[in-house]
């Protein structure tokens, strides 16, 4: 390469950056980018669904009778993630300005509470139903102590029962903790929630004008009766006319039928030392690092047994065998190959086309897609990509890698079929539609079916109607012609030679003492043994609203298992084969794919021990039906890994020795 060539891609190179950096200026994720605040800027509070650990089905805030807006209830920016996960932010009458300490603000009075409200709010006090406020993008969050404890809590309960009693928290006490802005190289940003505006540069400097940022948002609830004669001529936002003492241990303002409630708040400023790209970590403060140390060693355990298995299999047994029978003479080798004996002895039917093989190659697609889709997404969320402050970004990337990947699917199931069938190209298209509706149809029904019942719910759950249509548009327009592309190389591609031929009439596989399905499915525990202390991690920040952000485990413990995987499935397909049993195709897959058996079982023991206050038929049924889903994506990710991973130990094994 010449100088010139070399100095104009560096020129080339410099001028793309450049363009990346400028676009960088222009865009980026919620929560990605401080916002400055001056001091008396409005700041404006959002409200998320309401949400419990009782139920698992979450409401709309305004669905009960709370105050509204006097501009009117107006929903967010939502991306795909969030209505997936039945986030519904919207605005709210909590209004703040930037350092101005602010009590007894009278925020409304609702009407007297109908029968239909009144039982409505004494039946989400009885489910333990949470608000979820938003300000600046972080969650309030709440602090109790329990046993000398600090317990930390994002949102607050709507109420409580005392003595069949039912009292509301109608005052909040805000605490926000802000930061002084510290200027940067670039344009300062200025705005409230998860808008930003740019601010012309002309005349005086921003910097001259002192701001803030918000890094923390502390709420706590307070029960207050409050007197007619006081509420009289009092509009939203004025000055309450006496002294409001909030004190979050007793309560007063019970909940009757045909009485209104009045709500009323008040907000504190507090300096704090927390630094903006460190206001997160009171939500993502990581507990219990040793426990899933723990689990990575107790997995590393299970890998080194099993590779110590493989070794043997290979160093002694394997690479014994093939030594011995290279060092024959023709006359001495003709003479063992009629003493041959275990493996050996399937040399003709090791390759016989299994049952179903357009199922297996759809299912091994599926799983390559699933598998390759949790690579990315934990890659990324480990590196910080996919954070929560940008809500909903986890379940988006997955979805949107999920449909790329289509292509890696639509290729290794044809070219797997193609392999099979000795490179017979016919059928490639029917397998390639196969892979493209096969996960996603049966996800698709069970959706379907548990979003009918959080439509009955009346839940903001529910994937809306229009969310559906995007989402068949998604799969028929990306994901199936993109898997079709895939299957289209799939097709031209060369399909692996078999080492050695197949015979016309199949072995009969000797009788066997068990049944060696019996074995296949007992595999599953040794995958199970590597993630099962992670599993409970994962499971708790699903159902038990706490947040997982421990992403960097889980890639190791991914990572361990895809290896736990392929040796589980590796070292069984080894000892069928030396019982003669040449009907390895399936039993590879399930080998490492009944790992889903104990996940399943291991969520139904969490449902009856974990999520003991979890109430209802409907309610159950969402979790387990969830639960499948999972499972089933597990399955396909695991059994593919094992069942590469034995085709090609089987592939080396009988290319390695020439039996005749």
């Amino acid at each position: 390469m010449s100088k010139m060539d070399f100095f104009g891609k560096c020129k080339i190179w410099g001028l793309f950056i450049c363009l990346i950096s400028q676009l960088g200026q222009g865009f980026y994720l919620p929560g990605s980018y401080p916002h400055k605040h001056v001091v008396g800027d409005t700041l404006s509070v959002k409200v998320n669904s309401l949400t419990s650990i009782e139920t698992e089905i979450p409401f709309s805030y305004y669905s009960l009778p709370f105050c509204k807006p006097q501009e009117g209830v107006k929903d967010s920016a939502e991306n795909l993630g969030e209505l997936l996960m039945g986030d519904r932010i919207e605005n709210s009458p909590y209004r703040f300005k930037m350092y101005t300490n602010e009590t007894e603000i009278y925020l409304c009075q609702t009407k007297p509470l109908s029968g239909d409200e009144f039982k409505l709010m004494k039946k989400r006090i009885d489910e333990m139903y949470q608000v979820n406020l938003i300000l600046d993008n972080l969650p309030a969050i709440r602090y109790t102590r329990k046993e000398g404890l600090f317990l930390r809590w994002t949102g607050y309960p709507i109420g409580i029962k005392v003595q069949e009693v039912y009292y509301v928290f109608n005052h909040l006490k805000f605490t926000v903790l802000v930061h002084k802005y510290e200027e940067t190289n670039v344009a300062s940003v200025m705005g409230t929630g998860d808008a930003a505006e740019i601010i012309p540069t002309g005349g005086k400097s921003d910097s001259d004008v002192p701001g803030y940022m918000v890094v923390g948002f502390e709420v706590i609830p307070c029960s207050y009766q409050h007197t007619a004669e006081s509420l009289k001529n009092l509009k939203m936002y004025s000055k309450y006319p006496s002294a409001i003492k909030c004190d979050p241990t007793t309560v007063a303002m019970a909940v009757k039928e045909n009485e209104p409630v009045a709500f009323t708040y008040e907000i504190a400023f507090v300096e704090s030392d927390i630094k903006w790209p460190s206001r997160w970590d009171a939500y993502l403060k990581m507990e219990g690092a040793k426990v899933h140390w723990f689990s990575i060693l107790n997995s590393l355990m299970v890998i080194t047994f099993l590779a110590g298995i493989v070794l043997v299999i290979f160093l002694r047994t394997v690479r014994r065998d093939l030594t011995r029978y290279e060092e024959l003479d023709k006359e001495a080798q003709a003479q063992m190959n009629e003493e041959l004996s275990g493996w050996k002895l399937v040399v003709g039917d090791v390759f016989r086309a299994p049952s179903n093989p357009s199922l297996l190659c759809v299912m091994v697609g599926d799983g390559v897609q699933i598998l390759g889709m949790s690579v990315v997404t934990i890659l990324f969320a480990a590196l910080g990509f996919m954070s929560p402050a940008s809500r909903g970004t986890l379940i988006t990337g997955m979805l949107f890698s999920y449909m790329i990947l289509g292509i890696a699917a639509g290729y290794v199931a044809v070219r797997m079929w193609r392999t099979i069938f000795c490179g017979d190209h016919k059928g490639w298209v029917s397998v390639s539609w196969r892979v493209a509706c096969f996960f996603p149809g049966i996800a698709f029904l069970i959706l379907t079916t548990l979003n009918f019942l959080l439509w009955g719910s009346h839940s903001t759950g529910a994937i809306p109607f229009s969310l559906f249509v995007i989402l068949i548009l998604l799969w028929f327009c990306i994901s199936v012609p993109l898997t079709l592309v895939g299957g289209y190389f799939g097709a031209k591609a060369p399909h692996i030679e078999y080492p050695v031929r197949t015979n016309q009439i199949p072995r009969e596989i000797p009788a066997q003492k068990y049944p060696s399905w019996l074995l296949v499915l007992g595999a599953g525990t040794l995958p199970f043994g590597t993630l099962f202390i992670e599993l409970f991690f994962i499971m708790s920040s699903i159902w038990m609203g706490r947040v997982y952000y421990v992403f960097g485990f889980l890639f190791i413990v991914l990572v361990l298992l895809v290896v736990v995987c392929a040796e589980v499935s590796l070292v069984l397909t080894y000892m069928h084969l030396c019982v003669e049993d040449w009907k390895w195709w399936w039993k590879s897959f399930f080998a490492s794919g009944s790992v889903a058996i104990y996940i399943f079982l291991y969520s139904v023991n969490y449902l009856i021990f974990d999520l003991k206050s979890l109430s209802g038929p409907v309610s159950a049924t969402l979790y387990l039906g969830y639960s499948l889903f999972m499972v089933l994506a597990i399955m396909l990710a695991t059994g593919t890994i094992g069942f590469l991973s034995s085709f090609w130990f089987v592939h080396y094994l009988f290319s390695s020795v020439k039996l005749d």
